[in-house]
């Protein structure tokens, strides 16, 4: 009678998370480093289709200073096959690096050479005000994310920007603008600030932005950056 009942737990437990993982896919955000003089980063997100379960990877080089992507800095690739049994879709991040070394070898790319976290969230923050400490610099940081949406459905639009706060001992209050306000994305219903991170030596500033979109089971989660040159 035990092992009757603890058998049908272990199935109830894999319908429950077959569940959740059909809701939506999530991916996972991969830092993949700097350029030698700091004005180039990089970095990848990958995971496996919930629908198709065919692992799909993106690799981005992101202009630091110009918040944007470099001319050609964007490349997906999505296999034509599903994972198979235990794997975690990762080759699809391995296969997309392996086929853009000339990518990231024009800019001189040292996977070794990452940023430092100055923040990260394990679980969204709502949009609330975040904040944070540079310990080597001695600043202080407030962000505060701001979304804007329009319509709905299909025809959802929405935007967002976060307004940082930079202060400290001997530091005059500085605010900036991160982002691009006037740019409307279509069906990402929220946006949330999950890490911060800083450039080895000039103090730029990344934030990776969570973001989510609706499918017919749940939400798709993805990843992107905004970049912002601090004086």
């Amino acid at each position: 009678m035990v092992q009757r009942k603890s058998l049908s737990l272990v199935i109830a437990l894999l319908v429950f998370c077959a569940g959740h993982l059909w809701a939506g896919d999530t991916a996972t955000f991969v830092d993949l480093g700097f350029s030698p003089d700091e004005k180039v980063y990089v970095f990848a997100q990958h995971g496996v289709e919930a629908l198709t379960l065919r692992p799909w990877a993106d690799l981005a080089v992101v202009d630091v200073s110009r918040n944007d992507f470099i001319p050609g800095g964007r490349v997906s690739f999505t296999h034509s096959q599903p994972v198979g049994p235990g794997q975690d879709g990762s080759g699809a991040l391995y296969r997309i690096l392996s086929q853009n070394t000339t990518l990231t070898a024009r800019y001189g790319i040292n996977f070794l050479q990452q940023g430092q976290p100055l923040y990260i969230s394990p679980e969204r923050a709502e949009q609330a005000p975040i904040e944070f400490r540079d310990f080597q610099t001695g600043a202080t940081y407030r962000a505060s994310l701001t979304q804007q949406s329009e319509g709905s459905g299909n025809n959802l639009l929405s935007s967002f920007h976060i307004i940082l706060e930079k202060t400290g001992p001997g530091i005059a209050k500085q605010s900036y603008i991160v982002g691009s306000p006037q740019l409307r994305r279509r069906l990402i219903t929220s946006y949330d600030i999950r890490k911060v991170i800083r450039t080895p030596q000039d103090g730029a500033l990344i934030f990776v932005i969570e973001t989510r979109k609706p499918n017919d089971r749940g939400f798709d989660i993805r990843y992107m950056v905004e970049t912002i040159k601090l004086d």
